[in-house]
């Protein structure tokens, strides 16, 4: 796979993430800008300048109209897609560490962090829309809800809206997972210990039932939404920072590598700066795609499937569309189990 390397950010990548069609990509940074780019060919189509500080997450609406910033100058920025300009501005009290659109589009969440004595929540947003057009007609300043940290858990760092939104699942700190009744006033459901450190990256399946979540412990987890159990393990010999479940094929996508700071002392060999692919079903490593010079801090695979985009330490966007060869690998016990079907409907 020859990637596009999209250079547009000067420091190190916080997310990338896919739009719902995959024809559009968005990334941020530590160089306080997001950009937007097309997929088909990498060519940059804006970018969204406004924030002061670090911008340590970005989405998109389902229906591309609109996205959201989360940064470290203490607030949540609104854009317009179409045109990039910041249509709103939500001030936090402390850094914002990711921001989530619900599958309605109609809230998104946003995480703020456990500094300066605030004890770390989930702030709720609604966003009222025109009927028709699905235009934002009104900002709500003041969250609808706030879920604050629970007792005996420490700061939540990452978090997601299951089908429907139905839930809201939270990563923390201290390696729990906890889940949210959104339907219920956002009630507490339960929690358990997933990870040995802290979240680093929770991404859900493309039906949102499941999720994975990565870690610095070196290890990756598929967890069920409703039952909260874990399905997968992905045991790895690198720290992760991220995981991202595939469409189309059984795959998983994990990236990470030594810790930024240790870098310097080994070479990019040593640091295991790839994306690793995994069998889901399996559990067994069967690829790697290399090519950054520093840890992946970032991973997404488009909804359709056919490409997969890496945001790295070392400022590089890495946009991979699949090639044929991906899309026809299988192991034995998949291709005996496609020759018996195909011989019960010959005959």
């Amino acid at each position: 796979m020859r990637p596009l390397v999209l250079m547009g950010h000067e420091r190190p990548l916080t997310q990338v993430k896919y739009n719902k069609e995959g024809d559009l990509l968005f990334t941020c940074s530590k160089d306080s800008s997001a950009s937007v780019w097309y997929t088909i060919n990498g060519e940059r189509l804006g970018t969204l300048d406004g924030h002061a500080g670090t911008i340590w997450s970005i989405d998109v609406d389902p229906l591309s109209m609109y996205c959201v910033t989360g940064s470290a100058d203490y607030s949540i920025k609104v854009w317009n897609v179409s045109n990039g300009e910041n249509i709103f501005t939500y001030q936090s009290p402390v850094p914002v560490k990711c921001v989530e659109f619900s599958p309605c589009g109609n809230y998104f969440i946003a995480i703020l962090d456990s500094v300066m004595g605030y004890p770390g929540s989930i702030n709720v947003y609604k966003l009222e829309r025109d009927s028709t057009s699905n235009e934002i007609t009104n900002f709500i300043e003041e969250p609808i809800k706030t879920i604050n940290t629970q007792e005996g858990l420490v700061t939540v760092t990452v978090a997601g809206w299951s089908t429907n939104g139905k839930f809201i699942i939270a990563g923390h700190k201290d390696g729990n997972v906890s889940k949210y009744d959104v339907e219920n006033d956002y009630q507490f459901v339960t929690s358990f210990k997933l990870h040995e450190s802290n979240i680093s990256d929770l991404q859900f399946s493309p039906d949102r039932t499941y999720f994975i979540t990565s870690s610095r412990d070196s290890n990756a987890h598929i967890v069920d939404v409703a039952s909260f159990k874990i399905l997968k393990t992905y045991e790895t010999d690198c720290p992760l920072n991220t995981a991202s479940i595939t469409p189309l094929k059984e795959f998983v996508v994990l990236g990470g590598g030594q810790s930024a700071k240790d870098v310097t002392t080994t070479s990019a060999s040593e640091g295991k700066f790839e994306a690793r692919f995994y069998h889901k079903i399996f559990e067994e490593e069967i690829g790697r795609v290399k090519g950054h010079f520093g840890p992946l801090n970032t991973i997404a695979v488009s909804p359709t499937g056919t490409s997969y985009t890496s945001g790295g330490e070392d400022g590089l966007v890495r946009l991979h569309h699949f090639e044929k060869t991906y899309f026809d690998f299988k192991y034995d016990v998949e291709k005996a189990f496609e020759a018996k079907e195909h011989m019960q409907e010959a005959n």
